[in-house]
């Protein structure tokens, strides 16, 4: 059974890009959300293996959004990974120092999102 990505980002077009790359390159089975809201509503909903989080949204951001996942029985174990165009050392350090596997860097390759992703998560394959 594929795994589960929802990617959260406010731009539609990369919301798109990201979760065609997941299923079409990486074969993962990809959700999108655009806002805090969406997202804690899918992760309620579907339970997914990994959400991949815009760090940098209007209203409610990626931290944020983060804290009402890990508030939420739904969403307090659930894997995130931020995806952000921040990419000085510093806004990733702080990125990091969440509870998040890791920090991936926009724009990215849609050819190796889904192995960047698998890596973080530890997923084989």
């Amino acid at each position: 059974m594929a795994r589960t990505v929802l990617v959260v980002d406010d731009e539609p077009h990369l919301r798109e890009l990201a979760a065609l790359s997941l299923e079409r390159v990486g074969g993962f089975t990809a959700l999108t959300a655009g806002t805090a809201a969406e997202c804690l509503a899918a992760v309620a909903e579907h339970h997914p293996d990994l959400v991949l989080l815009d760090a940098m949204m209007p209203g409610t951001d990626g931290p944020g959004t983060l804290a009402l996942l890990r508030a939420g029985a739904a969403g307090a174990g659930v894997p995130v990974v931020f995806l952000t165009a921040g990419v000085q050392r510093h806004q990733v350090r702080a990125l990091e120092s969440l509870d998040v596997l890791g920090v991936l860097s926009k724009p990215f390759d849609p050819l190796e999102l889904p192995a960047q992703v698998r890596e973080l998560a530890g997923w084989r394959g």
